[in-house]
């Protein structure tokens, strides 16, 4: 069976002992990477559609630029990986991205220590809201031994 991790960014925001994190436990099960970035941007307004597709397209540069940055450490160290830019609302991008992909043994938060928030705010996250219903661990990285 080959092993898949999947690394899920926010908003151009890395990490990066989430990927630390995601390189040496992708050589311990000998996984295959998928970074996902996700970027948040309403389509709703009254914007014209030529000034949604420009934005568009300059996130998707900014975006390429980083998760070719990220992907590199992933091919030094022999690792398959892959990338992906989804951009809209992040809960209904990640869950067309799962629905569109084979199974992800776990899903890393690769935009912080945490998920985003604090309380009300933490419960009310869109990737909070929708871990209970993955297929696999959503896993943090704090940096603090335990």
């Amino acid at each position: 069976m080959s092993w898949r991790v999947l690394v899920i960014f926010e908003n151009e925001k890395v990490y990066h002992d989430a990927l630390s994190y995601a390189k040496e436990l992708a050589l311990r099960m000998d996984s295959e990477v998928t970074l996902l970035m996700l970027v948040e941007m309403p389509f709703y307004g009254g914007s014209f559609l030529g000034t949604k597709r420009a934005a568009i397209l300059k996130i998707k540069k900014r975006t390429a630029k980083v998760l070719s940055e990220c992907m590199s450490m992933f091919l030094e160290a022999g690792i398959a990986v892959s990338t992906a830019i989804r951009i809209g609302n992040p809960a209904q991008e990640l869950i067309k991205f799962l629905s569109e992909k084979a199974p992800f043994q776990v899903v890393i938060w690769g935009s912080g220590k945490a998920l985003p928030g604090r309380g009300q705010a933490l419960r009310n996250h869109w990737l909070k809201r929708i871990a209970v219903d993955m297929e696999c661990p959503l896993l943090t990285v704090s940096g603090e031994e335990i």
